[in-house]
């Protein structure tokens, strides 16, 4: 997938909520165990890039501002996120493409919305309480109030996890929608990505250590990757489309 994609902007913001990485763009697990990494690594990729100059609103969607309490955590989630991807090479993050990538996701984001509300999408308390379930889980506690007093005690109200979950939801509604039902990709379409996935470690040169384990292994992670691929496809596929009528401002 491209690195920008309908759903960067929500993307960027769980990241930052969640301290997961990859979302749709994570490969299944080699078996391998990573590096921690030195602390002066650990230490640059919570460096907190300079916003000085970043406006009050970042960019209006149809009369609908982005604000910079918006931009700003996405903004940091991604250059914090290149920073660690970068330690390995020596390389410092464009920041300036972070900035236009990260309000371009928030654009694309708001535009989805918007087309969610439209259609009349909605995303019920049920469904918002069952992501935070699954956030939990992907991060390792044990219910989605533990996620929720995490994130408290890191600065993150409940109000606005609960507000970036809803537009997951909304988004996800969105896609189904447009795509005429759930996603729910075929056994002969996992086991291709699971070939793919084995040449690209090939191409890449991957120690024998972190071969890739057998196929019923990692099937429910090849299912998740399929999916957030094929969702990512649709969103952008819809993106482009209502892009044409909007009338959209950035103004970084």
């Amino acid at each position: 997938m491209s690195s920008r994609t309908a759903l960067a902007g929500l993307t960027a913001a769980l990241l930052l909520l969640t301290g997961c990485g990859g979302g749709a763009e994570e490969e299944p697990d080699t078996g391998s165990s990573a590096s921690s990494g030195s602390s002066e690594a650990a230490e640059s990729a919570g460096a907190e890039p300079d916003v000085a100059d970043v406006p009050e609103v970042v960019a209006e969607v149809n009369g609908e501002e982005i604000t910079r309490a918006e931009f700003v955590p996405a903004y940091t989630a991604q250059v914090q996120q290149a920073t660690a991807q970068a330690q390995a090479g020596g390389e410092q993050p464009d920041e300036d493409a972070l900035r236009e990538q990260t309000a371009q996701g928030l654009v694309d984001t708001e535009l989805l919305r918007q087309e969610a509300e439209a259609r009349g999408i909605e995303a019920s308390e049920q469904a918002i309480n069952d992501q935070l379930t699954t956030l939990a889980e992907q991060n390792q506690l044990p219910s989605a109030q533990a996620f929720l007093d995490a994130l408290e005690e890191q600065g993150t109200s409940e109000d606005e996890v609960r507000t970036q979950v809803e537009t997951q939801v909304l988004l996800e509604g969105l896609v189904a929608d447009e795509a005429g039902g759930e996603i729910d990709p075929t056994e002969k379409d996992l086991r291709t990505l699971y070939q793919q996935v084995k040449q690209q470690q090939a191409q890449s040169g991957q120690q024998a250590g972190q071969a890739l384990p057998p196929f019923a292994q990692v099937r429910s992670q090849l299912k998740d990757q399929a999916v957030s691929e094929e969702q990512g496809r649709v969103a952008q596929s819809l993106v482009d489309g209502l892009t044409e009528d909007a009338d959209i401002s950035i103004n970084l």
